[in-house]
Order: C-alpha cells, then sequence, then structure tokens
C-alpha cells in the first residue's frame, strides 16, 4: 500500500510538469492535494492492529527491542493518602502511556492510551463481575484500569507492588490495541474449558512477562530495590496462585519464570507465551 501511495504521488508530479502552465490558483489547489495525499501516506504508515493466530505468535511488538524508559518518577507514596494514592496511580499511567507508545510507533501499530478508573470498592464492569482476588482490572470493552484502592492497601502502600499490577493490567490493553487478543477472542470460543484455561494462562502470564518488561526500565528512576524486586518474584513463586479458583493465571513457579524473563530482557519480545510449549505456561 505505501509503494501504492508513493507511485500515485509520483503520477501526480510528473503530469503536473508536463502541463507547465498551472496558474497560482491552481497551484495552491495542488498544493493542498499534495498535502493531503502526504496526511494519509503518514495515516497508512500506522498498521491497523493484525489479526488471527499470528497476531498473538509473531506480533509486530516483538520485534522492537528493549522497552522505552519513560523516566517514571511518580513520586512518594505515604500512608493513609488517599489523594496521594490516586496521584500515584495517575502518574504511573503516564509513565506506562509514554513507554509504550514509543514501542507501538517502533511497531508501525496504532497506539491510544487506556482510560483509568480508581475505585474504593469493587464494582461491576462492562466486561462482568469483578474477580475474586483481583485488586485490579483491565476491561476490553471500554478499554478502562480499574485500579481499587483499600484500607489495607492505604494503611501500607507498597509502591513497587502498586506499580507492578498497574503495568499488568496495562499489560492487557496493549494486548487489545496489538491485536493479540483478536486471536485470543476467537480461539477461546473454539475449544473447551481446559482449552480456555490454557489460553487464559497465556495471556495472564503475557501481561506479567509486560508488566516486568515495564518494571525494568524504570529501575532506576522508580526506583526499583533489587531486594525488594526479588522478595515479590519469590512472592509470587510461592503464592502467585493463590487467589484464583482456577488455573488460570498459571501455577507460582510459572509466574515468576516469566517474571524473571521479563525482567531480565527489558524486551517485549521475551513474552510471546502463544508460541511455547504448554508446558511453559503450566
Amino acid at each position: 500500500m505505501r509503494r501504492l501511495t508513493s507511485l500515485v504521488a509520483a503520477g501526480v508530479i510528473v503530469t503536473l510538469a508536463g502541463a507547465g502552465t498551472a496558474t497560482s490558483a491552481q497551484a495552491q489547489t495542488v498544493t493542498q492535494k499534495e498535502q493531503a495525499q502526504q496526511a494519509q501516506q503518514q495515516a497508512q504508515q500506522v498498521a491497523a492492529p493484525p489479526r488471527g493466530k499470528a497476531a498473538a505468535t509473531a506480533n509486530p511488538l516483538y520485534k522492537t527491542g528493549r522497552l522505552a524508559s519513560s523516566n517514571c518518577s511518580p513520586g512518594d507514596l505515604p500512608r493513609g493518602s488517599t489523594v496521594a494514592y490516586k496521584s500515584f496511580l495517575t502518574r504511573v499511567t503516564s509513565c506506562l502511556n509514554r513507554s509504550w507508545a514509543s514501542q507501538f510507533r517502533k511497531a508501525g501499530l496504532k497506539f491510544s492510551k487506556p482510560r483509568l478508573r480508581i475505585i474504593t470498592r469493587k464494582v461491576r464492569t462492562p466486561c462482568g463481575s469483578w474477580g475474586a482476588g483481583a485488586d485490579g482490572v483491565y476491561c476490553s470493552t471500554d478499554r478502562t484500569m480499574y485500579m481499587l484502592i483499600t484500607k489495607t492497601q492505604l494503611r501500607a502502600p507498597f509502591a513497587l507492588g502498586i506499580t507492578r499490577l498497574m503495568a499488568h493490567e496495562y499489560g492487557h490493553h496493549v494486548q487489545e490495541i496489538s491485536g493479540i487478543w483478536n486471536y485470543w477472542t476467537v480461539a477461546r470460543s473454539q475449544t473447551g474449558n481446559s482449552g480456555r484455561l490454557l489460553l487464559s494462562r497465556r495471556s495472564e502470564l503475557q501481561a506479567e512477562c509486560f508488566s516486568s518488561v515495564f518494571m525494568s526500565s524504570v529501575k532506576d528512576t522508580l526506583p526499583i530495590n533489587p531486594a525488594e524486586w526479588d522478595h515479590v518474584v519469590d512472592w509470587f513463586h510461592d503464592n502467585g496462585h493463590k487467589a484464583w479458583r482456577q488455573n488460570d493465571h498459571g501455577k507460582g513457579p510459572t509466574q515468576a519464570f516469566w517474571m524473571k524473563r521479563g525482567y531480565a530482557s527489558g524486551s517485549p519480545g521475551a513474552c510471546n507465551t502463544w508460541s511455547v510449549s504448554p508446558r511453559y505456561v503450566s
């Protein structure tokens, strides 16, 4: 399509040169046409989300290298302040927007920001009832991240843990706008319960890996204490599966594996959970 557009533009230039008698009004019209063609060509350089299985297994994001650093510094997170908590969530979302917008440009994919809705009690989203054990939810229907602030979190806020959670939910938004979920949505309607659980694990483990990729990109500016990060990974290794009634997020050791992989690589390409053997997403 890009080549066709450039050939059409070239044809217009040749025709005008051959005419050689354009008036100033005609020249102005030509300029407007050229500007419109340039705008159309630039728009065409941003590809629509891919579809089909390749959208998940060979997504353009996988070839974009390390995630761009957003120089994220969302500030302190003091105890007991809902206002400070909301401000922190908003600033982290801005960091995520900057990093992933840059990555989508590298991939030649259209980017759009998710909405952020901060809540203090569980709500029903357009995607259904609030999942048991969840502190954050991403709904693809309205492309919104719902982040829950509880009294427990206010009493003992953990900036690293909260950022990881936000980056995980944002990872689902990345899946949505990159076309990965185009495949997931179709595939889960064509399989049984065990197949749907496997697809869910592929999705959740990729979102966790995307989260760790982001955490790696901001380890110096957030900043991230290496010992704290190791503690978080170890916690997921031992407890990450306990909040879910079914094995739809992956076993604890599997979650830890993808967290380590994403953090060490810092690249979305390390998070292709859709092409690996089921034993790697158990």
